[in-house]
């Protein structure tokens, strides 16, 4: 059951208001590791931080687990995190202290943790509403402490608002899975009716994209392995699975069933191989949208073909506060729902072997009091 948080001014000037029911504690549980693929150690004694002036302290009950945690704590890219560091961007909560400069937000207030934490505000991206390619980029559980503790701090601005009485625990994933592929769709510029084909259609941003597709009036084609993904890839509102650990010829029979090839392709899977092969099997004009970030890999199109076929590779990264606000409107309406499985936090550790391993269906959601 939710806690309620009541109004009171603090005497620090950079906080305008605290929560006081109950008060928040100096110290807390998290998850924090100090050198990237080492211990990932349960504390329950990690400080709590305090809010800047343009930022808002939430107090996380739920976040999602994503593949981006995986790669954060083992420093497969080339970009520098902040070590010691707590991970996490999939966090949902409750305002319970907001900075002086922060007027979008109230104490009470249901608020979420995105993978963009903050950015400049002033740049020529930002000002184009492409923050998350801002230069001067914050991000949660990379270069800030992240959702995976139970209070975490957010840039006011780029905080994600949630409807009061929403499902936390669902909702969570939505803040960056959800985001990612109603984002990536977008990319992809196909019209109602049209093909589209989610690669890795049965993990966590798959079951997603699959959702979200389908709300947006596209036909939808699924790759993945195994019955059990098939299952719930159909559950979810899929029309045809592609088991690539079944089917001989996976161009033809993508092709096949699609009359054509899809005309678009979300490559939400992390097999660089399935990547460069959904440039061969893509509707000549169409799109391929690259999501999923396999370490040191790279995408491989023949240039025949790709000059001949007229397609279109595109990378998508993570959506603005436009994206969040309508992604999580497609959820609020019933549109969209997350299949998860809640963990306690202290199974993280676990949680990564699971992802390593390829054997997540749907998306895992840690509660942070466990």
């Amino acid at each position: 059951m939710l806690r309620t948080y009541t109004k009171q001014f603090s005497r620090p000037q950079f906080i305008r208001s605290l929560a006081t029911s109950p008060a928040i504690p100096k110290t807390q549980k998290a998850i924090v590791f100090y050198e990237n693929g080492g211990e990932l150690k349960y504390d329950t004694q990690f400080p709590v931080p305090k809010p800047k002036p343009n930022e808002i302290l939430i107090n996380i009950k739920y976040s999602g687990v994503c593949h981006t945690d995986l790669h954060a704590w083992k420093g497969d890219w080339p970009l520098a995190t902040k070590l010691p560091l707590v991970g996490g961007h999939e966090g949902a909560g409750i305002v319970v202290a907001k900075g002086s400069e922060v007027k979008n937000f109230e104490i009470g207030d249901y608020a979420g943790v995105k993978w963009l934490n903050g950015s400049c505000q002033s740049c020529e991206l930002c000002e184009n509403s492409y923050e998350s390619n801002c230069a001067h980029a914050d991000l949660s559980g990379y270069t800030h402490d992240g959702s995976f503790q139970q209070y975490a701090t957010a840039d006011a601005v780029q905080a994600a608002q949630i409807p009061k009485g929403t499902d936390l625990a669902e909702v969570a994933p939505i803040l960056c899975a959800g985001v990612t592929v109603y984002k990536a769709l977008k990319s992809a510029k196909l019209k109602p009716g049209e093909w589209v084909a989610i690669s890795g259609a049965a993990g966590g941003l798959g079951s997603l994209a699959v959702q979200y597709a389908k709300a947006m009036g596209f036909r939808v084609l699924g790759i993945d392995g195994g019955d059990n993904k098939k299952k719930l890839f159909h559950e979810l509102g899929g029309e045809v699975f592609i088991d690539f650990t079944k089917e001989k010829n996976i161009v033809e029979a993508i092709q096949e069933a699609t009359n054509g090839g899809p005309h678009g392709v979300i490559n939400v899977s992390v097999a660089e191989a399935a990547i460069s092969q959904s440039t061969e099997y893509v509707r000549p004009t169409g799109t391929v949208v690259l999501v999923g970030l396999p370490a040191n890999a790279y995408v491989k199109s023949e240039v025949f073909s790709h000059v001949v076929k007229s397609i279109n590779i595109v990378g998508s990264y993570v959506g603005n506060r436009a994206d969040t606000r309508e992604a999580i409107d497609f959820f609020s309406r019933g549109l969209v729902r997350s299949p998860i499985k809640v963990v306690g936090l202290s199974e993280l550790p676990h949680i990564y072997e699971l992802m390593e391993q390829g054997k997540i269906l749907g998306r895992y959601v840690v509660d942070t009091d466990k």
